[in-house]
């Protein structure tokens, strides 16, 4: 079990997601992270142990106004700086909470085709993955889509892309993840603690729901990639 929170708004991300990742750290404690853009370049700060020795190693004026954070409790790999979350392959950078139960299959097809993973991770796998159909596919929705027929096993992702520095996207299969409706802000997280220093409005997600998120709109879309109102 995994806790993860993803910010986009008017506000500095990063005290925001650190806020949220204490209230999530029920949920996990051997490591820590964050991912926000910083002067357009993702920037990936991670750290073993509890929350509190990422939030001593991040410069006090970091400033972003998107962002994604996690604090694990391992299913794959030691607890570790690499296997910290989040990871990022190619263009797409994650962070997840489940388990991706063909992650070593896939990560044998992965291999073939010119990936090389650092960590021990299943999510660096679900990563690659996404890369790889992005590739492809070049539209985020009908890639999340498309995913929900390789990955097996359970997930909650939230995600940023490089090529769309604004947007955090998210979906989910049988691991918990809520909306966070704000005021020219929005949030992505696990459970409600994590974003009650938000915003009091929420939505719960459903299975396979696919989620678009930037300060000032939020679209959500089914399995079949058609819009769909919550």
């Amino acid at each position: 079990m995994c806790g993860i929170v993803g910010y986009v708004g008017k506000k500095n991300a990063v005290p925001i997601l650190l806020d949220g990742l204490k209230q999530l750290e029920y949920r996990g404690y051997d490591s820590a992270g964050i991912a926000i853009i910083d002067n357009n370049q993702i920037d990936i700060i991670k750290e073993k142990g509890k929350i509190v020795n990422l939030e001593n190693i991040i410069d006090k004026d970091l400033y972003s106004n998107i962002g994604i954070g996690h604090t694990r409790w391992a299913t794959h790999g030691v607890p570790s700086n690499t296997n910290a979350h989040p990871h990022n392959v190619g263009k797409i950078t994650l962070v997840h909470n489940g388990i991706i139960e063909n992650y070593d299959e896939l990560k044998k097809e992965l291999t073939k085709k010119g990936y090389v993973f650092k960590s021990g991770t299943d999510t660096e796998v679900a990563a690659a993955v996404i890369d790889d159909v992005y590739n492809k596919e070049k539209d985020m929705i009908k890639v999340l889509n498309k995913i929900t027929h390789i990955l097996k096993g359970s997930y909650a992702f939230n995600i940023i892309n490089d090529d769309y520095k604004d947007i955090i996207f998210g979906i989910r299969k049988d691991s918990p993840l809520i909306v966070g409706i704000g005021e020219n802000e929005n949030v992505l997280a696990s459970d409600i603690p994590a974003i009650v220093h938000i915003t009091n409005k929420y939505v719960v997600l459903d299975n396979y729901d696919v989620v678009y998120l930037t300060k000032d709109n939020v679209k959500y879309y089914n399995r079949a990639g058609k819009e769909i109102k919550k």
